[in-house]
Order: C-alpha cells, then structure tokens, then sequence
C-alpha cells in the first residue's frame, strides 16, 4: 500500500493524539493508511482500435490523455511511427511536461510454433521491447504467448470466441514448453533493465487464467507476472479474473460505448474493483477503449466509469 510520508506522520501524530480528539477521529487517521484510489491510464491503442481513419501519433494520444484528466498513458509499440531515441526522449518529454506516468508498453509476440527459428525472432523482439521501455522509462511490457495461428483471420477468431484448433501432430504441452522456454530467455534482460514481463489473458495458450498461471508458475520469477485484462474472458469472467489477481502487476480494463468492434462485454467494474482490492492490488488500471463511439465522447466516459469503480 503506497503511504506518503506526510499521510503516515500525520496519522500516527492522530493516533498517538487520541486521547484528547476521540476514537473516531482516530480510527478515521488509521483508515487513511489502508485505502487508496487506483491510478487510471489509458493506452493509446484507444485512440486507434485499429480503425483505419483513427491512428494518432503518440504525441497527439499523450496530449489528449492529459486534458481528460488520466495519470499515466500506455503506449501500443505497433503504433509508434519510430524506435530512435530521439523519439523515444521526446515522448517521454512530452509526458513529463503533461504531468502524466509512461506506465505501460503492450508489445506483441508469439511463441507457439515448433520453428526454432520464428521463437527466437520473437524473442529477440522481445528483448527489443524490454530495451524501448526501458529507455521509455516504462517499467512494464505486456507480453503474450502467441497462438496456434490455424485460424488466420482475427474476425474469424474473435467470432470462435479465441478457440482455434491446436496445429496438427502438436499439443498443448508442446506449446506451453515452447513459450516457457522462450519467456525464460527474456528474463535476465528484464531483470537488468527492471521491466516487469506481464503474460496477459490475451488468446492462444495464455486464453484461460489456467493457462496463464501454468506459465507464470512454471517460471516463478518476479520479473514475469500478470497482466490482466477484464475483456479477454468469455467465460468465467470474475472467476478466472481472481485467480490471477494475485500475480497481477498490470490491468487493461476494456469499455465498448458504441459497441464493441469484436463483441461487447457487460463488465461490473465495481465487482473487478473489489477482487483487485482483496488481493491488495494498487497498480494501474489503463483503459483498452474498444468500441464504435467517437473517442472525443467515450473516452471521457470511460474514464468517469473507471474513477468511480476504483475510487
């Protein structure tokens, strides 16, 4: 739980005053320590969706997160237009100067295949991707497992509700060594760059909260975790969501004003708040904006929604 110095001094000095303000002030300095609010971020991929008349700069998606009132951005790597440092340095720049946090980096890659060769093009783009954010001063990447890939189109998978046919002659198992193989050769760069991996609920193998904790488990290192995110469950929903609330460093939290572009969720935020709360978690909750509404209009919403569910 993240105490100023000011909070504590001021409401141990209650505390230690008790005798002359009256137990319920006291209890109240004592409450202080033990509740805060979840900061809110909004990733530029909200801005975007992948429309094709909607895909801002990251400068413009960092201007705009700022005059909404967020606390940090997060930055959709396939979005950025350049890798340089000169870039990197001014969007960090131009974030500072906004008084917001570059608190997330979700990047992409696969691991499930048995060519040797595309895992370790992935993981060399992983490494990348640990190099930008840290150089970003992002201290976490979302990563993924990658997926069978028997399924070409996203619609097409979208509308099998992520269940695609494992590759023929593989299985499961197979896979899940692959990806672990493939994360635990990441890891030593992220620990030398202190960028927490986050494995999120996002499709092939890491689909279920099983899946992802199979790996995250399996590896048991602080540097991978969990990044959650509150869209990617068809089933379950709440269920899985807990079971990886403990492990959980990152969430993506999705709205749909308009209609979602693959399918529309009916999401209890104040229910996702409470389970986040119950296993201590502090951390960032970026809005995934993923619906057909004008963002000038929804993204605002959205972030009334997120600030009243995580208050």
């Amino acid at each position: 739980m993240t105490v100023s110095r000011r909070e504590f001094l001021a409401a141990t000095t209650a505390v230690a005053a008790g005798a002359s303000i009256g137990i319920n002030d006291v209890e109240a300095a004592k409450a202080k320590l033990t509740t805060s609010s979840n900061p809110i971020a909004v990733s530029t991929y909200s801005y975007w969706r992948y429309r094709k008349d909607t895909k801002l700069p990251i400068e413009d998606c960092i201007d705009l997160a700022a005059e909404a009132g967020f606390d940090g951005v997060e930055i959709l790597h396939v979005q950025m237009t350049r890798e340089d440092n000169d870039y990197l340095q001014m969007l960090k720049q131009r974030a500072f100067v906004n008084g917001l946090d570059l608190c997330g980096f979700s990047t992409h890659q696969g691991f499930v295949s048995p060519d040797k060769e595309y895992r370790d093009r992935n993981i060399q783009h992983t490494l990348k991707c640990i190099e930008l954010a840290y150089r970003l001063g992002i201290p976490t990447i979302r990563v993924n497992t990658g997926r069978w890939g028997t399924i070409k189109s996203f619609d097409d998978l979208m509308a099998a509700k992520g269940i695609e046919p494992r590759l023929e002659g593989y299985t499961d198992e197979e896979g899940f060594k692959w990806v672990i193989d493939s994360l635990e050769q990441c890891l030593g760069k992220a620990e030398e760059c202190g960028v927490t991996l986050g494995l999120e609920n996002h499709w092939g193998l890491g689909r279920t909260a099983e899946g992802v904790l199979h790996i995250v488990n399996a590896i048991d290192s602080p540097w991978l975790q969990v990044t959650a995110d509150t869209g990617n469950f068809f089933e379950r929903q709440y269920e899985q969501f807990e079971m990886m609330a403990p492990k959980t460093v990152y969430v993506q939290a999705k709205t749909y004003y308009g209609g979602g572009t693959w399918y529309t969720l009916d999401i209890d935020y104040s229910r996702v708040a409470k389970i986040l709360k119950s296993a201590g978690y502090n951390g960032y909750i970026s809005l995934e904006f993923e619906g057909q509404e004008a963002h000038e209009t929804a993204i605002p919403k959205s972030l009334n929604l997120l600030r009243r569910a995580f208050k």
